[in-house]
């Protein structure tokens, strides 16, 4: 078998959220997004696909780094050797680790499809649910906000909650501060009333998305260990990782991180081995399912958890293949007020991640990641000029 083309099929997405200057998204009018597709096939007739791109945090990729690059790679290779061909794109100076993950994941998808079992059962099966946590999305608004979030949680079954509060937000104004971008007291105000909110059992967690200083971080780990929270993720810049292993050190509540650091499974080893924090974290953006797997083997062979960042079906896959004593939960999310994130996205027939009233995610279970695409959805609004589709933007798929 060997491969014969890599496509990006590029398709409107109704979205409700945007992206601003400051790194994090929020609430928007409904407006259309772009959602692609990254589609491997081979001579045997054997495709793969991943997804990125507004419905997701994964990396979309882009017709022409995928002609300019990722062809002249591929084409030609076998797909099976995903050990090869990940250790060759790895190292091309020209491939980020996102484009790496999505190519990948892809590869793997293919694999699963062509021996007619899921990925997760080719990587070695553990369990098919998982417990979940809903994860907000930052700059809400006042504690009420997030204890009736909490609350509503709670109430569909969540086990758990993670906060993100106010990020390069003033809580007064409600209006972006760049010059200074956390608020530690009154991320606490919010912490401290979700608590109240949803009781003493509840499993709670708090992400500030890296913006504290090492003195705010201390304050914030000291409360929430007052709070009985389970993790602080992510309290401060990830680019050095000395702070954090002062951070360790000083606090009980354990530290989750590092969340966005590059260098995949590589840089979660010094993590790690510098103590620099307790819980380790990562996704398929960062070197797809072949990374993945790799740092979360090593966390589990020094005995430390490790929780999959964000959801998808690339993640649940690893989820799958992972006991709940090293990845314990499914972050689901990001969650707004009055937006129905159990409702399927226009592109997909079922979502990735169904989730019972008791609070667990069912895993994927089709062949390959799972992927149930929406074609005549995709075909009706496909976008022109993208690698995939034809003049007019249509094409009949899959």
């Amino acid at each position: 078998m060997k491969i014969t083309d890599v496509e990006v099929i590029s398709f409107r997405m109704p979205t409700n959220s945007q992206g601003t200057k400051w790194g994090y998204g929020e609430a928007a009018d409904e407006h259309d997004g772009i959602q692609s597709i990254t589609r491997i096939s081979t001579d045997s007739g054997a495709v793969g696909y991943s997804t990125g791109g507004v419905h997701s945090y994964f990396y979309g990729a882009n017709s022409a780094e995928v002609e300019a690059v990722i062809k002249p790679m591929l084409i030609g290779q076998d797909p099976w050797d995903r050990e090869l061909l990940w250790n060759w794109m790895a190292q091309h100076r020209g491939i980020s680790e996102g484009l790496l993950g999505n190519i990948d994941s892809a590869l793997w998808d293919m694999a699963g499809r062509v021996a007619g079992v899921s990925v997760a059962k080719l990587l070695g099966r553990a369990r098919t649910r998982v417990k979940a946590y809903g994860s907000t999305a930052p700059n809400l608004g006042g504690p009420n906000v997030y204890a009736n979030l909490a609350r509503a949680c709670q109430k569909r079954g969540y086990q758990a909650f993670k906060v993100h509060a106010y990020i390069f937000m003033d809580p007064k104004t409600m209006t972006p501060t760049p010059g200074k971008p956390a608020s530690p007291r009154e991320d606490i105000e919010i912490c401290e009333a979700v608590r109240d909110a949803v009781g003493p059992d509840m499993t709670l967690m708090h992400d500030p998305w890296g913006v504290y200083s090492y003195q705010e971080a201390v304050y914030v780990g000291r409360e929430l260990e007052r709070l009985g929270y389970y993790f602080l993720e992510h309290p401060m810049d990830e680019r050095r990782t000395e702070p954090y292993r002062r951070l360790c050190a000083e606090l009980d509540i354990p530290v989750c991180s590092p969340e966005l650091a590059d260098g995949m499974h590589y840089s979660r080893a010094e993590w790690l081995l510098q103590k620099a924090s307790d819980i380790g974290r990562i996704d398929v953006n960062f070197g797809g399912i072949t990374a993945c797997k790799k740092a979360v083997d090593m966390y589990e062979s020094f005995g430390v958890p490790c929780e999959m960042h964000v959801g998808g079906h690339g993640n649940a896959a690893i989820l799958g293949a992972t006991t709940e004593e090293t990845c314990e939960f499914f972050e689901r999310g990001l969650l707004y007020p009055d937006v129905d994130y159990d409702a399927s996205p226009l592109y997909l027939n079922t979502p990735c991640d169904p989730m019972d009233d008791t609070g667990y995610v069912h895993l994927p279970d089709g062949p390959g990641l799972g992927f149930d695409f929406n074609w005549d959805y995709i075909n009706d609004n496909l976008i022109g000029g993208t690698s995939g589709s034809d003049g007019d933007g249509r094409q009949i798929l899959p």
